[in-house]
């Protein structure tokens, strides 16, 4: 057997595996030790079959996320690089009354600067001002990140496979331009139920949420899939996650972008 069949049949069993977990809403053990460690492209390899899968299921792709861009979360998880996720139409929650916790199996909260994009990234040499001039305008975010494998027992490549650990996203309506504000100056408080409970800068997003949004361009690229026009960009946590179990409500105020908040169903069910 060669190993291009060796490796689709890794990349099978490994999207099953959290296929399942999605299904029937249970975490499972660690991918790890289907797709190793360090193996970074065969982890973005069960990204793409996990994104090929809710495409064919009428999944429609509206993004990207960058994740552990924070050295906060990076050592949170045990981590010591960024990765990246795919946003689909129905992670969006924006305007929800309630974020539904049935659909979530141990959601943390991660509030970030996200970018909307308009113009491709697929050329040119992706330099500070092709990445400057693509942006259309920025908006405060929620990310509401959600691994599933048990108890965020995750490795680089475990996050990766998983879709960077991607859940639900919330976008506020403030939007500014990148000439009315300074991304890597913004300061950020996010509070759980009223007590403040993660704080941050821009300059914790890689040095400057731009710095990220770069990466993303070229990683992207590099992968064959880069950015396009109209594609909305979670840039990274500006901060450290907060656990959001049901029935919290989160509010992170991010300086000149103002407030997003999101308030989660009161119980498992509901």
């Amino acid at each position: 057997m060669s190993t291009t069949e060796i490796d689709a049949n890794i990349v099978g069993l490994a999207a099953d595996r959290i296929t399942g977990a999605i299904r029937e809403l249970r975490p499972i053990p660690p991918v790890r030790d289907l797709i190793g460690v360090g193996d970074i492209a065969l982890a973005y390899a069960v990204q793409e079959e996990l994104i090929r899968r809710r495409e064919a299921a009428g999944g429609v792709v509206v993004g990207r996320k960058i994740g552990l861009t924070s050295p906060a979360v990076q050592q949170q998880l045990g981590v010591d690089q960024p990765d990246f996720g795919v946003l689909l139409a129905d992670m969006d929650v924006s305007g929800a009354a309630e974020i539904p916790s049935r659909k979530l199996l141990q959601p943390k909260a991660e509030a970030e600067v996200a970018f909307v994009l308009k113009s491709d990234m697929a050329e040119g040499e992706l330099d500070d001002a092709q990445i400057r001039a693509a942006v259309d305008y920025a908006v405060a975010a929620l990310e509401i990140v959600d691994s599933r494998i048990a108890d965020w027992d995750i490795t680089i490549s475990d996050t990766v496979a998983d879709n960077a650990s991607s859940g639900l996203f919330v976008l506020a309506e403030t939007r500014l331009r990148l000439d009315e504000f300074t991304p890597r100056e913004v300061t950020m408080r996010m509070y759980a139920d009223d007590e403040l409970a993660s704080e941050g800068t821009g300059a914790a997003c890689l040095g400057d949420p731009l710095n990220a949004l770069a990466w993303l361009a070229r990683t992207a690229r590099e992968y064959g899939n880069p950015l396009r026009a109209g594609q909305i960009i979670l840039s990274g946590a500006l901060g450290p996650m907060v656990p959001a179990p049901p029935g919290t409500r989160i509010r992170a105020d991010i300086g000149p972008l103002g407030s997003v908040s999101a308030t989660f169903s009161p119980k498992e069910g509901q």
